[in-house]
């Protein structure tokens, strides 16, 4: 796992109402859509409210519960998505400390009755937000 490298540095964005930050995926190997479990974006320590949160990967937007059954959409190592929620931050000089928690199920690695990996990863950054 690599939960250093997350969030990708100085990518905050805001729209006032709404923030967003790209990631990277804490494993070696591509996942698809439907091992990624969920995710928490906080800014400031301030939690995005889990019903507002979208998921960006390859150009197409998901709620995690349309991730549960996605496997036409592949997130790689090299790629970055973008986790996004309701937050209300001003794009200013500021610097503000971002966190993301994810969850992700790893399906080729069973670890009993038939029960895959699940891993849960966080990384906190601090970067300024810039304008969407």
């Amino acid at each position: 796992m690599i939960p250093d490298r997350i969030i990708e540095q100085g990518t905050l964005t805001t729209t006032g109402a709404r923030s967003a930050v790209e990631v990277r995926l804490p494993w070696y190997r591509a996942l698809p859509g439907s091992c990624i479990a969920g995710a928490k974006l906080r800014i400031d320590g301030v939690e995005a409210p889990t019903e507002s949160l979208r998921w960006q990967m390859n150009g197409r937007e998901f709620g995690f519960d349309e991730l549960v059954d996605e496997t036409g959409e592949w997130w790689f190592p090299t790629d970055s998505a973008v986790l996004s929620g309701d937050l209300p931050v001003e794009a200013d000089d500021a610097e503000h400390q971002v966190d993301v928690d994810l969850k992700l199920y790893i399906p080729y690695i069973i670890i009993g009755d038939g029960e895959t990996l699940h891993i849960e990863e966080h990384d906190r950054k601090t970067m300024k937000a810039v304008q969407a």
